[in-house]
């Protein structure tokens, strides 16, 4: 019984039995006549008094049960038939239902103290409704496994793969039947499949790609020292390793978090302004109070004059209106083709590092999203005050 889907089989099939047991005592409770009830009173009616001849009641008895589908029998209080109707019916030992000898027969003591005993036709005995009980227990039990399995069977399969997840398998999905609670959980499993998925694929090809490009300041690190080279050069590249650490370590703490650290209400434009005076660059637009990380913002606004700087042409245009960043430049802009494909991580076309790809990152932790137009780069922010 340690099986899901055999204990909801017998809870099926006991609540069917429980069911009839409580249908059998009511209808025993509320559907059987009565000693003394509607047949007793019509009896009274229309037989022949007690001391009339035999002859005389069994007149009446048969008048009475014309085109009635009934036996029927009359006794004397001591038991001895007065008259009869159709089949043969012994004398009663007591009122109510008599259920020995074949179909039940109920029997009734009226006022004078004779017996009237009545047997319906084609009613059926308790063995018959035994039989009836266990043919619908056989019924609903074949019926009901095939759609208890079923069941369970898509139960087992999101077991088998959560499990191959777990182990390792990242492809794992199952497959979605149905429109119920158990699709809906199949679906759910699918898509955080999916993203871890993604998210793995993500950091390997983040760590394949910064493992690369790690080599190029490396190496003119070593060469410069080998070769004696200027001082200045030497720190140019120690900054350039530093600064892609940097990113790299940011960019996995960016996916480790699900919620900002250090939240406080920052001006945007002001902070803006201060990074694009950096550049030489002046901010425009009105101010913009909302709730983020102001020094992640304070990033990511100088990785978009950043970029501009490195891949555009002057001159650089950047502006704080209607709840957005827009930075736009001079330059021939992005096709279309790779306006998506510029946000990936070390996305050659683009130059080396994890600018545009710490933009989103950092857009989506404030509740926005980063896109580009041609030569425009805009960030949408969702915390406000």
């Amino acid at each position: 019984m340690r099986r899901l889907y055999l204990r909801i089989y017998f809870a099926v099939l006991a609540s069917l039995v429980a069911f009839a047991i409580a249908a059998g005592v009511l209808w025993r409770t509320l559907a059987e006549p009565r000693e003394g009830g509607e047949l007793g009173a019509i009896a009274r009616n229309i037989l022949a008094p007690a001391g009339a001849p035999a002859a005389e009641q069994q007149a009446a008895l048969e008048r009475a049960m014309r085109g009635v589908r009934m036996d029927l029998a009359l006794f004397s209080p001591d038991g001895t038939r007065l008259a009869a109707v159709g089949a043969t019916l012994t004398a009663p030992e007591g009122a109510g239902w008599r259920h020995g000898g074949g179909d039940p027969s109920w029997a009734t003591r009226l006022p004078d103290g004779r017996w009237l005993v009545s047997r319906p036709h084609h009613r059926r005995g308790p063995a018959f409704g035994l039989f009836a009980l266990a043919i619908a227990l056989v019924a609903v039990g074949v019926g009901a496994y095939p759609v208890v399995r079923r069941l369970t069977k898509r139960l087992e399969r999101l077991q088998r793969g959560v499990d191959a997840l777990g182990a390792g398998e990242l492809s794992a999905r199952v497959k979605v039947e149905g429109k119920d609670e158990v699709a809906r959980l199949a679906e759910s499993f699918n898509r955080a499949a999916a993203r871890i998925e993604e998210l793995v694929r993500a950091h390997k090809a983040l760590l394949a790609n910064a493992s690369h490009e790690l080599r190029t300041p490396l190496a003119r690190i070593r060469m410069a020292l080998e070769l004696g080279k200027d001082r200045r050069e030497v720190e140019r590249d120690i900054a350039e390793l530093d600064a892609l650490i940097d990113e790299v370590l940011l960019a996995s703490r960016l996916d480790a978090v699900s919620a900002l650290e250090n939240i406080e209400e920052v001006d945007l434009l002001a902070l803006a302004a201060e990074e694009a005076a950096r550049y030489d660059v002046e901010a425009q637009g009105e101010s913009l109070l909302l709730r983020g990380d102001p020094r992640l913002l304070r990033r990511m606004i100088r990785n978009l004059l950043e970029n501009a700087r490195r891949h555009g042409a002057p001159p650089i245009d950047l502006r704080v209106r209607d709840g957005e960043i827009r930075l736009c430049d001079g330059g021939q802009g992005v096709p279309e083709a790779e306006r998506e494909r510029v946000f990936e991580p070390f996305y050659s076309k683009r130059g080396t590092g994890l600018g545009l790809a710490l933009v989103r990152q950092i857009a989506r932790q404030h509740g926005g999203e980063a896109r580009c137009e041609g030569n425009c780069f805009i960030v949408t922010l969702g915390f406000r005050p």
